[in-house]
């Protein structure tokens, strides 16, 4: 069984994030499945470097992702960082360094099934370069060549405050193509659609 939303870390998520969970639950609003995304950072010589890879299979193949997937019943966040990227990397991370890092809302009202609430973390502690798995082909990019142009529309919004320490609260609703936001909470949105 999956935890009640009142069992999600306070630390994981901010206050904003909980009312509107409380919020869509008032009005009888399905809670979104919750997912877990983990952006490695490592130090090399010539600077900080990401994982982001492209997704083989299911939602989001083809783009340029970081490890992470689905929350299993009777698991933490932190728990579920861990069981991802091992298994999507074969990278073991060490789960005192998780960083959390916010709570991001996805909704796509043509495709309700792949709404869902992603926990976001940054880990700079683990054993690993990364291998190929049947989910994502990892790759190690600079900071400052972070492919957004192959991620999902959001990405580019708040994934640059994250890696350079800050966090997310937000919400992204995607249109009709399923591929561009068309609205958002987030202060960095331009509103572009």
């Amino acid at each position: 069984m999956q935890s009640p939303p009142s069992a999600v870390p306070t630390g994981a998520c901010s206050a904003a994030t909980r009312r509107r969970t409380r919020r869509c639950e008032s009005v009888g609003v399905k809670r979104h499945p919750d997912v877990v995304v983990c952006y490695l950072v490592r130090r090399r010589s010539m600077g900080e470097e990401v994982l982001v890879g492209r997704k083989l299979t299911g939602l989001g193949a083809g783009r340029a992702v970081a490890p992470g997937g689905k929350i299993q019943p009777g698991e933490s966040p932190e728990d579920a960082v861990v069981r991802e990227v091992a298994e999507e990397t074969g990278i073991v991370v060490d789960p005192a360094a998780l960083e959390a890092r916010g709570v991001i809302d996805y909704t796509f009202p043509t495709k309700p099934e792949w709404s869902q609430r992603s926990f976001v973390f940054v880990c700079r502690s683990f054993v690993g370069d990364g291998e190929p798995s049947t989910e994502l082909d990892p790759e190690w990019w600079p900071l400052g060549r972070v492919p957004f142009e192959r991620m999902w529309d959001d990405a580019r919004a708040w994934l640059p405050d994250v890696l350079a320490g800050g966090r997310v609260d937000a919400a992204f609703e995607f249109g009709e193509d399923l591929s561009s936001v068309v609205r958002s909470d987030h202060p960095g949105w331009s509103g572009r659609a």
